[in-house]
């Protein structure tokens, strides 16, 4: 089992220790907020009232041995850069930071962060892609290049295999997963649909009205995708 450590319990926080929680890892939450920490204490497999700023306090709970590191404070922007600092300097394997601004995460990489998040721009792309494009269901940004989406496939697109789509050589993407609703038929003779997810569809593969598909590739390229 994979032990995780999030430091700093607002919103962020919270969210990423349920998610890790839920997915069965052993997961360390801290604060120096009493109140944050008895909320995380009902999921997380420990909740400690602890100043992360404090290198002693740190070592006490066995830092060095977890797997990797969420650095989720808030607004103090030097907290987090010190907290991620001593992390490192303590021998955690990977150290993930939140960061408020690009110089923020500039300052969190050289101090050692093996991956800086940026939650709030991040959000606030895929709600703007949702809102121009509601047939997106879902953005993700890898970089400043390559994004995934996930959409529903377009009207175009129906009846036609992948290969005859050919999108990486007119599109320059990749599809990397097809969702697709599958009809059956129930005991009582009623039709439902069932999920079915297929990953590194083959080139046979064909699109029907109603498939939603995850393409990865270079930003430029998906936002003509998304023109369709």
């Amino acid at each position: 089992m994979k032990r995780f450590c999030v430091i700093g319990l607002g919103k962020f926080g919270i969210s990423v220790a349920k998610a890790l929680s839920r997915k069965g890892a052993e997961v360390i939450a801290i604060d120096t907020d009493e109140e944050r920490v008895n909320e995380a204490s009902n999921f997380a497999t420990q909740a400690i009232i602890l100043d992360a700023t404090d290198k002693e306090a740190l070592q006490r709970i066995g830092i060095q041995d977890i797997d990797a590191a969420i650095v989720a404070v808030g607004k103090d922007m030097a907290s987090s850069i010190l907290i991620t600092s001593l992390l490192k300097e303590l021998g955690v394997k990977y150290v993930v930071a939140k960061a408020l601004s690009s110089l923020h995460g500039k300052v969190l990489e050289k101090v050692g962060a093996d991956r800086v998040v940026f939650p709030e721009r991040d959000m606030g792309m895929r709600v703007a892609q949702s809102l121009l494009s509601p047939s997106i269901f879902d953005y993700i940004a890898l970089s400043p290049q390559y994004s995934i989406i996930e959409f529903v496939a377009p009207q175009q697109f129906f009846g036609k295999s992948l290969k005859e789509l050919d999108l990486r050589n007119k599109y320059g993407v990749l599809v990397i997963a097809i969702k697709k609703k599958v009809p059956e038929i129930d005991t009582t003779g009623e039709t439902s649909f069932h999920e079915d997810f297929i990953v590194a569809p083959d080139l046979d593969t064909v699109i029907d009205e109603g498939d939603i598909l995850i393409i990865l590739g270079h930003t430029k390229n998906i936002e003509k995708l998304r023109r369709l």
